[in-house]
């Protein structure tokens, strides 16, 4: 009995070793086939051209050269690195590109993900996490600087909580990693953040004659690692820039990606999270008590804004895997085959290039423009207009098509109370909000969605005339002495 029992676990550690890359080739497949789901979002194009703009004047910029209500004030674009890699692919390769970037950056979070699972948990409780952590971040998923990001953000989470579960201070040969992200996206400050809960973790857990000099290597690691978080063309702002981000106060919430979560209808976060406590109650799973508190915080991320819901999936089962490993049991030892799994991973390699460049040349990828006001750009642009008052959705089309928004995606740029003003404007919250910034900015034309309030209420007003209309966007234009020919529309059954 005995001897097959080591058989048989001779015979798995191959697979476990290979678990993976499996995920990671099932999951780029996936994202391949499933590519133009990556370009759903309009910002995708102000990103490509912001990145193209750094190519052409190899330089960051350093002021809006974009808006015309806020062209010349101040902005830095923590994220420059990932908008040169998208337009530099986008530029070789077209939008098979970024595809083809975003799909790869994907397939290397999950096989990262898969990689630490595996070195606690079993295969199939590895698969489970994996499962979920898919379900929760496909919302997300996008051609967007922030997926390129993913993957260092598991591997520098999962190389501190190695270190922790060893009682030990993280190498320094994770610092370039902080170099990195700090350059593809301003999350990195939540890197920065999650030292000391990990540090406390590990020195808590720790022999009380090594808790001093732990406690030192860590602080070490940390003060190093914010300093290599400076490692980026900005220096130091990088990280002022990333605050302001998270001081937009009233803002955020009326970004769809930041508002907390919503239990109208069932969905992954919901599910996960009723499966996770089901779990913890059924085996009794018990926790260190800044492993919960590391978990309650993600969680509470999670609830608080949609977006955070990726940063719960990936980071915590890494919080997870080796408490949990001690209470339903872990992975067992497997050894080392580096031959064949080598040529395996050389073999992988060449039938998914071989199959994105068959793919590729019979699938058009291109951007979702059933949401973008395509056929009313094109019109707005033969008026030679310079002063246009848009809907913020539009803003990164305006951009990528050389139109100067009013408003776009870079809410830091515009600030709080802009964003605030022209969201109550469009939304005639406050319809005072929408004729005072017409006027303030001495508007010459709106372009909205077409069912906005805003587009409803200029359909009645003297002085704008409708010009053009679609079932996505609608321009008004100001024409003094011109009288509205629309006349409100009253339903029969309400007199």
């Amino acid at each position: 009995m005995t001897l097959s029992v080591t058989h048989a676990t001779e015979q798995a550690s191959p697979l476990r070793g290979m678990l993976p890359l499996w995920v990671g080739a099932g999951i780029y497949a996936l994202f391949l086939l499933a590519g133009n789901r990556l370009l759903i979002d309009p910002d995708t194009m102000w990103q490509i051209t912001v990145g193209q703009w750094i190519i052409d004047n190899s330089a960051v910029p350093e002021t809006d050269v974009y808006s015309f209500t806020m062209r010349g004030q101040p902005w830095i674009s923590t994220q420059w690195l990932a908008q040169v890699l998208y337009a530099k692919a986008y530029g070789i390769f077209g939008w098979s590109g970024p595809v083809v970037l975003a799909a790869s950056a994907i397939s290397a979070t999950f096989a990262l993900l898969t990689k630490f699972l595996c070195r606690r948990l079993r295969e199939s409780t590895t698969l489970v996490f994996i499962a979920g952590a898919l379900a929760l971040t496909v919302p997300h998923l996008l051609a967007r600087p922030h997926v390129l990001a993913l993957p260092v953000m598991v591997a520098w989470v999962g190389g501190m909580i190695a270190a922790a579960d060893r009682r030990r201070a993280p190498s320094f040969g994770l610092l370039p990693l902080m170099a990195l992200w700090a350059n593809l996206h301003g999350g990195f400050v939540f890197g920065l953040v999650l030292i000391a809960p990990i540090a406390l973790d590990a020195v808590v857990s720790a022999e009380a004659r090594l808790r001093r000099s732990l406690v030192l290597r860590w602080a070490a690691f940390g003060c190093a690692a914010l300093l290599t978080s400076f490692a980026t063309p900005y220096g130091w702002n990088a990280l002022l820039a990333s605050q302001k981000i998270l001081g937009l106060g009233a803002a955020l919430p009326l970004i769809l990606e930041w508002r907390p979560a919503d239990f109208g209808s069932v969905g992954a976060l919901e599910v996960c999270l009723l499966l996770g406590i089901g779990l913890a109650l059924y085996r009794g799973i018990r926790l260190p008590p800044l492993r919960i508190v590391l978990l309650l915080g993600l969680v509470h991320m999670a609830l608080a804004q949609a977006r955070a819901g990726e940063i719960l999936a990936l980071l915590g089962p890494l919080v997870l895997a080796a408490p949990l490993a001690r209470q339903i049991g872990g992975a067992e030892a497997a050894r080392s085959n580096s031959a064949p799994r080598g040529v395996l991973f050389a073999g992988v390699g060449i039938v998914l290039l071989a199959g994105t460049m068959a793919y590729a040349s019979v699938h058009r990828f291109e951007p979702h423009t059933r949401g973008s006001p395509v056929a009313a750009v094109t019109a707005l642009k033969q008026l030679n207009l310079s002063r246009v008052f848009n809907d913020y959705d539009f803003g990164g089309y305006l951009i990528a098509n050389g139109v100067a928004p009013f408003i776009d995606g870079r809410t830091e740029l515009y600030g709080e109370k802009f964003f605030v003003d022209h969201n109550a404007a469009s939304g005639l919250m406050k319809p005072e909000n929408l004729f005072r910034l017409l006027e303030q900015y001495r508007i010459e034309a709106t372009l909205m969605r077409t069912q906005s309030a805003a587009t409803k209420l200029l359909d009645h007003i003297d002085g704008w005339q409708k010009i053009y209309s679609d079932d996505i966007a609608t321009i008004h234009l100001r024409k003094p002495g011109a009288v509205h020919t629309v006349e409100p529309s009253v339903d029969p059954k309400a007199k």
